[in-house]
């Protein structure tokens, strides 16, 4: 039986007249974008092989010893703190025949990563220190063996990593990021990790960044996310646009008198938020209201339609409040979900002839419910495919 394939009409747009559009009066991105396998690759070759990716936060990589590992498409990074307290990155793999040394996402190593393979051994650094049998052969240099290594910088109290040695530095590309995050989070260098929770969805990535970086549904979708806007002084909502950073946030509704089922004291805190902060291209840090937590939300891409979403939890709290506990299961069990059954229906979406591009809806006040977030988020992965 033969196939046939309906060609839909924005296939043939020109990238530069997609970029040449007002973005007052723009057409979305055409929907292939969001499925396409060619895209997908120069995605990961030319947006994330030379993008900042989150490790974690620097009390994972406080102590010597402790390492984490991350994963970015079919590559590993082990970052650890040296026994001077430095923090060093290198690729998880031994130079001795290609074996990963590590596949725990976090522990702590006492003495040095010993391949399971054939014993090579490393220091926290990712120095080779030792390679059984090695005195027998031929002009052998264990310094010409150690693993290459990667950059690591800090920003807003996270560790980042990049694979690209050229790539422009943190402060380069994202200024003043480092100061809102440390203006939003006062006792930032306190935070602790209390819980990661990794969630695989079939959808693009960019969908799910879409969803997260518009108000426009908040009042319109599901009942877990007019919860939300209800905790919010959603007249008070504002979607910022940096260069490759930006914020959504909004002062919390003063008036409520309880969050995710728990009662609220009458004493709160008078700068309580609803806080957003987006690191391009897929780096998310917040804040609910009341939540008395920090969180990561890291959209890692795993294919054109596949992603993997980390949620990762942090309180200054020596004893969790109850709170914290209750809004921490509301995201995981209630408003998590609701988002992602969005994101999987507008992948589906996406394939359908009868769609090719939409309107984004922009007001010229770039309003709480505006969409202009999307667009120059679009924008930037547009320059990420094809330049600027």
């Amino acid at each position: 039986m033969q196939t046939i394939r309906v060609v839909k009409k924005a296939d043939i747009v020109a990238p530069d007249s997609w970029l040449a559009q007002s973005p007052d009066e723009a057409l979305t991105l055409p929907s292939r974008y969001f499925f396409d396998d060619t895209i997908f690759r120069s995605e990961r070759d030319r947006i994330f092989m030379s993008a900042w990716h989150v490790i974690g936060h620097k009390s994972e990589l406080s102590t010597p010893g402790q390492f984490v590992m991350t994963d970015i498409f079919d590559q590993s990074i082990i970052a650890t703190c040296g026994k001077d307290g430095v923090v060093h990155a290198f690729h998880n793999v031994c130079q001795h025949r290609g074996n990963r040394l590590v596949e725990e996402r976090r522990g702590v190593q006492k003495g040095v990563f010993r391949c399971a393979y054939h014993s090579w051994c490393y220091g926290l650094d990712g120095n080779l220190r030792h390679a059984p049998r090695s005195e027998r052969i031929k002009n052998f240099s264990a310094g010409s063996y150690n693993i290459p290594t990667v950059r690591v910088e800090e920003v807003g109290g996270f560790y980042y990593f990049n694979l690209d040695p050229n790539a422009p530095s943190m402060s380069d590309l994202f200024p003043g990021a480092d100061a809102e995050m440390k203006r939003v989070f006062p006792t930032l260098d306190d935070y602790k990790l209390l819980e990661e929770k990794d969630v695989i969805v079939p959808a693009n990535w960019k969908v799910i960044m879409d969803n997260s970086i518009e108000g426009y549904h908040f009042s319109l979708s599901g009942p877990c996310h007019v919860d939300l806007a209800d905790l919010i002084d959603f007249e008070g909502y504002k979607l910022t646009q940096r260069d490759k950073w930006w914020t959504y946030a909004a002062p919390a509704n003063k008036d409520a008198t309880s969050a995710y089922g728990v009662p609220l004291s009458a004493d709160k805190n008078p700068d309580e938020c609803f806080f957003n902060i987006g690191i391009w291209p897929h780096n998310t840090f917040y804040t609910f209201p009341f939540s008395q937590f920090l969180a990561t939300f890291l959209i890692i891409p795993l294919a054109a339609e596949k992603t993997l979403l980390r949620f990762g939890y942090y309180t200054t709290h020596d004893t969790v409040p109850e709170v914290t506990k209750a809004c921490m299961d509301w995201m995981n069990t209630d408003l998590g979900p609701e988002d992602i059954k969005l994101n999987i229906s507008v992948q589906k979406g996406l394939h359908s002839v009868g769609y090719n591009q939409g309107r984004y809806v922009i007001d010229a006040d770039r309003s709480n419910e505006s969409e202009h977030l999307v667009h120059h988020f679009h924008t930037l992965v547009h320059n990420g495919i094809h330049g600027e």
